[in-house]
């Protein structure tokens, strides 16, 4: 945004310097200045009110994506009833018990909601120590959540736990704007995964953040996980920077 407004006045100065010069009076001269700073005031507001519609769009769109694809999985059953259900298909048993591992049934309890806790978070770049990302109370990362360097390679590393029950369908979204412009958009399916004492972990494919003037700055993002169901395990939303250098 900011970015945006200094061309824009750049550009107006420019103007009203050269009728300054050609004019024929100091009157014209503050009559344009007047006008000029006017229209600078208005290209601001109205690149703000854009920025904002563009994020409110960007964030209708996703919701109704999801609805559209949203599953109906049909009625819930704890992991004990899933097991009892499908104990005559002898196939099918044994990919749930082998889902299931060495899971203690009387633990769990009848639960119908499965639990999903993301425990870690890191950035992992080649030459770099791994970058530690704290996972904030409530979602909401307050300042500059990290730092990367432009055209440098990096993939995203997390370790969660499941509880309760089966968790079928888990990804993880991202989405990325830049003053006010949706950037880009990922999804990762991550898998359907049982409830186990051990943490799981998953490694992102590797990808490379983009380079030149116009690539560094400040971005804004959102990352979710989710599940078939439309369940949201952690929502963060954060913003991060894209430099020249570490």
């Amino acid at each position: 945004m900011s970015l945006e407004i200094e061309v824009v006045g750049c550009s107006r100065k420019m103007g009203f310097d050269e009728n300054k010069e050609c004019g024929d009076g100091a009157e014209v001269s503050k009559a344009h200045e007047v006008n000029n700073a006017g229209d600078v005031l208005s290209e601001e507001k109205i690149t703000r009110e854009m920025s904002d519609v563009s994020i409110v769009a960007t964030e209708d769109e996703e919701e109704e994506e999801e609805t559209e694809g949203k599953i109906d999985l049909g009625p819930q059953y704890t992991l004990k009833e899933q097991l009892e259900k499908d104990k005559d298909d002898e196939s099918l048993r044994k990919w749930k018990e082998q889902l299931i591992g060495s899971v203690d049934l009387n633990s769990i309890g009848e639960v119908l909601e499965s639990e999903v806790k993301i425990l870690t978070l890191t950035i992992k770049s080649p030459g770099r120590e791994d970058i530690l990302l704290p996972i904030p109370e409530g979602g909401k990362v307050h300042g500059n959540w990290f730092t990367l360097k432009e055209g440098s390679p990096y993939r995203l590393q997390f370790t969660f736990q499941v509880n309760n029950n089966i968790v079928s369908g888990l990804k993880y979204t991202n989405t990325v704007w830049k003053t006010g412009m949706k950037m880009d958009s990922s999804k990762e399916m991550l898998g359907t995964f049982s409830p186990q004492a051990e943490a799981y972990t998953h490694e992102m494919p590797e990808e490379t953040t983009p380079s030149g003037i116009f690539a560094r700055g400040s971005y804004s993002a959102r990352s979710r996980f989710v599940d078939d169901d439309n369940i949201c395990y952690l929502e963060i939303n954060y913003s991060f920077d894209i430099r020249k250098d570490w």
